[in-house]
């Protein structure tokens, strides 16, 4: 065989090898490398879902601290039922306190629910208007939680001074007696 010949066959023989290398073992573990980088990719979008989810919790952990100081600011306000008879007599009080007088006070039926109890409370007065006024106010900066639902007020004829007949609903809110 000749030199040339030999050359041709070593070249060949190299390019074969070369061939038979790159599909039987670069094929197979390029293959495998990118199987492995798509794996890599999906744990990665998953840990990054999860950071997510970790900081949206957080921001729920936040606003549930929120929600749990806000329900303590309005429990602070919701006095015992026991206590009713001290707001009734707080709200006789602020009314004699500006000259009007009481011309009748009833409880009307209460209405319980979980979180509270509310128990309206019928008000019939008679004064100045500027009084009454002033009684609204002074009733709205009680530590408590109070609601007008109704209110009616009617000027009292043959008197020029302003006087008024006032008939109001008001509900003062409770705790629920815990039983």
């Amino acid at each position: 065989m000749s030199s040339g010949a030999r050359h041709v066959l070593f070249f060949g023989l190299l390019m074969g090898l070369s061939i038979a290398g790159y599909q039987f073992m670069i094929r197979p573990s390029n293959a495998q490398l990118a199987a492995a980088k798509q794996r890599v990719e999906a744990k990665l979008a998953k840990l990054a879902e999860f950071e997510k989810a970790t900081a949206k919790v957080q921001d729920i952990n936040k606003q549930m601290a929120q929600i749990d100081q806000a329900i303590a600011f309005f429990e602070s306000k919701l006095p015992p039922s026991s206590q009713i008879h001290k707001v009734l007599e707080q709200v006789t009080l602020i009314a004699q306190r500006h000259n009007l007088d009481p011309k009748t006070i009833r409880t009307l039926a209460r209405k319980d629910s979980d979180a509270y109890v509310e128990q309206p409370l019928s008000l019939q007065l008679e004064g100045n208007f500027n009084a009454f006024y002033s009684f609204l106010l002074e009733l709205e900066r009680l530590p408590r939680i109070i609601r007008v639902s109704k209110m009616d007020l009617v000027k009292v004829k043959d008197q020029n001074a302003g006087i008024i007949t006032a008939d109001l609903v008001i509900s003062i809110f409770f705790q629920p007696s815990k039983a």
